[in-house]
């Protein structure tokens, strides 16, 4: 793969092979966000986990302290009793049956979807759609729910959801390249502490194998995983 002048220029910016503590890896891959909009920066961690086995899946949900920069679509299915209050809570979207059916023709205009509980039998007719898409309104991550405010109200403050894929990795976005360096740490170390937190049982051996932060169009610096042990 040929990469451009950018890339190439922030790779000379940091030595590849090395494990860098937070504060420093922060640093650099704000200097390596070079694009000429405000770049997201991901975290990339693989775990010693192996994702086939039920006892031994990582997800959960964490609320960032500096959010994620980006402005959040939130869908809500709910019965008409619930309707004012997810107005009024924020809500971007609204409805039963009527958006169940929206989903099924196509419409995927929206970033969360949050459910109360008495509406996953209607909301389970669109899970094929949603569920590899990661928009599947889930309790673990409190998207299903009769608290509806707090829901939205977490979303919107820059709640983001964590799950390992099948190679046992888990992306998330933490940020953005013009966030300060303190946002940016205390994003990531939110994240690492729920993450460690969320440890099965059953994963032996080393839980962080490696982790990454990244900006859009920049290249992965490394961290030093045991600092978040």
């Amino acid at each position: 793969m040929k990469h451009g002048k950018h890339y190439v220029d922030s790779v000379k910016l940091y030595d590849k092979a090395k494990q860098y503590d937070l504060a420093e890896a922060v640093n650099l891959v704000k200097q390596t966000a070079k694009a000429k909009f405000d770049e997201t920066i991901g975290l990339s961690v693989r775990l010693g986990v192996d994702p086939r086995h039920a006892d031994q899946q990582v997800r959960g949900a964490v609320v960032l302290p500096h959010g994620t920069g980006k402005k959040v679509r939130v869908l809500v299915f709910c019965k008409a009793d619930k309707e004012a209050e997810a107005q009024a809570a924020g809500a971007d979207f609204i409805g039963a049956d009527e958006m169940v059916a929206k989903i099924q023709e196509g419409w995927l205009d929206f970033d969360v979807a949050v459910a109360t509980p008495d509406m996953m039998g209607m909301v389970g007719r669109v899970a094929r759609i949603l569920g590899p898409r990661g928009l599947m309104p889930n309790p673990k991550s409190g998207t299903v729910t009769t608290d509806i405010t707090k829901a939205i109200n977490d979303i919107k403050a820059g709640k983001v959801e964590y799950r390992v894929d099948r190679s046992s990795i888990i992306n998330v976005p933490v940020g953005k390249a013009s966030f300060s360096e303190e946002q940016l740490s205390a994003n990531i170390s939110a994240l690492m502490d729920a993450i460690v937190k969320a440890k099965p049982s059953a994963a032996k051996g080393t839980y962080l194998r490696s982790i990454t932060v990244s900006s859009t169009m920049g290249p992965g610096i490394k961290l030093n995983a045991p600092q978040f042990m």
